[in-house]
Formats: C-alpha cells, sequence, structure tokens
C-alpha cells in the first residue's frame, strides 16, 4: 500500500496485524507516536447480534453476531494505525465465555465483521452548529486505507468481512448486543 509517497504493508503473524517497520524513519511516523495534535484513525466498535448496509434497495453487506464497525481515516494516518486499528478489532474481548464473562473475541466466536466508512467520525463541532471535517482523511486515501482494512481483517482471520459502500448514502441497520460500544483510535486518545 502507497501512503505519504512510500510503499508500506501490513503483515499478519500468528493471527495478529503486525505494523511495519518505517520505511524512511524520517517521513512515515504513526500517529500513535507522534505526540502532535494531527487526526489518527477512529473506529466505533459495536458487538452485534445481526446488522446489515443498504445503498437505495441493494444490500452491501449482511452479518449475524459479529461486530458492526464504523472507520474513520484521518489525516496523517499511516500503515501503523490501520494496523493498530486492525489488530484491535479482530482481537477484542468483548464476547461472553462461559462464565459470561466478557472474554472472547470475534475470532474466538468464528463470528463475522461488518465496516462501514464513517468520514463523519471527524466532525468537529468545538466552534458553531455545523460540523467541519477538516480532520477527515481526502477521500482517494481514505479508501485506500478503508479497502486495505478490509483485507487485513480477512487476513487476520475473520472468516466473514463484510463492507459498506465508501462515500455512499448508506442505510445502516443494527441489532446492538447489550449495547455494547467501543470506541478505538489509534493515538490511543481513549
Amino acid at each position: 500500500m502507497r501512503l505519504d509517497g512510500v510503499l508500506v504493508s501490513l503483515g499478519v503473524s500468528s493471527g495478529r496485524v503486525v505494523a511495519p517497520a518505517r520505511a524512511n524513519q524520517g517521513s512515515v511516523e504513526s500517529a500513535a507516536t507522534t505526540g502532535d495534535n494531527r487526526a489518527v484513525m477512529r473506529a466505533v466498535v459495536q458487538r452485534v447480534a445481526r446488522a446489515k448496509v443498504t445503498v437505495g434497495d441493494r444490500v452491501t453487506g449482511s452479518i449475524q453476531a459479529g461486530l458492526l464497525v464504523l472507520l474513520g481515516a484521518g489525516q496523517g494516518d499511516t500503515a501503523a494505525d490501520l494496523g493498530y486499528i486492525v489488530d484491535k478489532i479482530a482481537n477484542l474481548r468483548i464476547f461472553a465465555d462461559a462464565a459470561g464473562k466478557m472474554n472472547r473475541s470475534v475470532l474466538d466466536i468464528g463470528g463475522a465483521v461488518l465496516v462501514v466508512s464513517q468520514f463523519t467520525l471527524y466532525g468537529d463541532v468545538r466552534q458553531g452548529r455545523r460540523p467541519a471535517f477538516t480532520g477527515a482523511l481526502e477521500p482517494q486515501a481514505a479508501r485506500a486505507l478503508y479497502d486495505q482494512a478490509l483485507i487485513e481483517l480477512r487476513k487476520s482471520g475473520v472468516a466473514n468481512v463484510q463492507a459498506g459502500e465508501f462515500a455512499a448514502d448508506m442505510a445502516v441497520e443494527l441489532i446492538n448486543d447489550g449495547p455494547v460500544t467501543i470506541l478505538i483510535d489509534s493515538r490511543k486518545g481513549f
């Protein structure tokens, strides 16, 4: 995958996504390590009994038990940010074990993941009443990260990865199980 003019790739080792070593020490850094105020990759992860995305009358993705992920890419996001997010999604222990304790991942239960692109996760409402989306990554680069996220989730062992349609007006239906909703950002701000 090419980001910021540098070719990078993500690898999978033992079912976990491994962020690549920096190809160029000075130019490609994870927002998770820079300490600056750049936007970082964000995900809203919801444990669902089922979820479905439609565009018009067409279903683009549908799952039973698993995770619905709203994924947003921000300016400055890199393959390392993507690797962090994908690893968290695949290995997040938010499904009940035999004792009813949240101790199992989507991989452990053989669940599915439905990923929906969501630039509005970068809506900044600190000034005024209309959100500004200046922190969102430009569409072409965001699409590349979104498509790579789908690939990397499959590589991590998630057998059923479904998707919304990038940049489309989508209708998202879900039955939230719990409800359980987790916020993830690649800078580990929460």
